[in-house]
């Protein structure tokens, strides 16, 4: 049948790879037309073809649970099992964006933990857009490291539950993988040497201008600014407080003018009985 696995695939995570995919994703993907028309009978050699026509990523959107062409190919991938070369080939692919995505995300899937962060974390340095097609079926621009950083740390990615992967610093401490080289830890240490190289001048005039634009400083002085700023409002408070007390004494003494002459000119008036 074309939905089933190949018989001489192996297990993956101690079950059948296709598994991996929830059942009810899975059955929206038997059913879909890309599935039947392009995915059938397809080979490792010929879903390179196929992953190089791809426009964006995803998992399923609209009420009906569609599947996208990303999720399509990796389903296709969990029933080849292709060897593992091939998709090393695939995450290091440069000239396709979306050939690459498709490797790590299959690498996620299906690799060890060890070969998630070695394979994975060097496609951090990419910073290339990727079209992301979301739940509504609406498309957003996302980047290729945040899409791998969201495989790293992500429990759930293209609406795939991910397999548990070890945590780092558990793998740096039992020797299996090499401590974490941050990809800036050149451009800091050529910012280091050429400072040594400038003037002592430069270094002076660097030095006062971060002292006074330190942190510490511009908190401080933030502060001042905040308390004259209170300061001020509740001298116009009180201001305005005394304002509005004079005025309403002083329409008071008016109202209580004004009742007062009126009583006088109604007793000295000459029709009052």
């Amino acid at each position: 049948m074309a939905n089933r696995t190949v018989k001489d695939a192996k297990t993956i995570h101690g079950t059948n790879p296709q598994y991996l995919i929830e059942k009810i994703i899975r059955s929206r993907i038997y059913d879909n037309k890309f599935w039947k028309e392009e995915c059938f009978a397809l080979s490792a050699e010929l879903l390179v073809d196929k992953a190089m026509l791809m426009r964006f990523i995803g998992g399923v959107f609209g009420g009906n649970i569609k599947p996208t062409p990303f999720l399509c190919l990796t389903l296709k991938m969990l029933q080849i099992q292709p060897e593992k070369d091939i998709i090393v080939e695939f995450i290091k692919n440069e000239e396709f964006k979306y050939v690459r995505a498709l490797g790590a995300f299959y690498m996620r899937l299906t690799g060890s933990s060890v070969d998630c962060y070695k394979y994975l974390e060097p496609l951090l340095a990419d910073s290339r857009k990727l079209r992301r097609q979301n739940r509504e079926g609406k498309f957003e621009l996302i980047y290729m490291d945040e899409f791998i950083d969201s495989l790293l740390r992500e429990e759930r990615v293209c609406d795939v539950i991910l397999p548990r992967i070890q945590s780092r610093h558990v793998l740096e401490e039992n020797n299996e993988l090499e401590p974490k080289v941050s990809i800036l830890e050149e451009d800091i240490e050529e910012g280091v040497e050429s400072s040594d190289e400038e003037e002592p001048t430069e270094k002076r005039r660097e030095k006062e201008h971060r002292e006074k634009h330190s942190p510490v400083k511009e908190k401080r002085r933030d502060r001042e600014r905040e308390k004259r700023n209170r300061d001020r409002n509740e001298r116009n408070r009180r201001d305005r407080d005394r304002g509005d007390r004079r005025d309403r004494d002083r329409h008071r003494r008016s109202r209580s003018h004004d009742r007062e002459r009126s009583r006088r000119h109604r007793s000295r008036s000459p029709y009052r009985k």
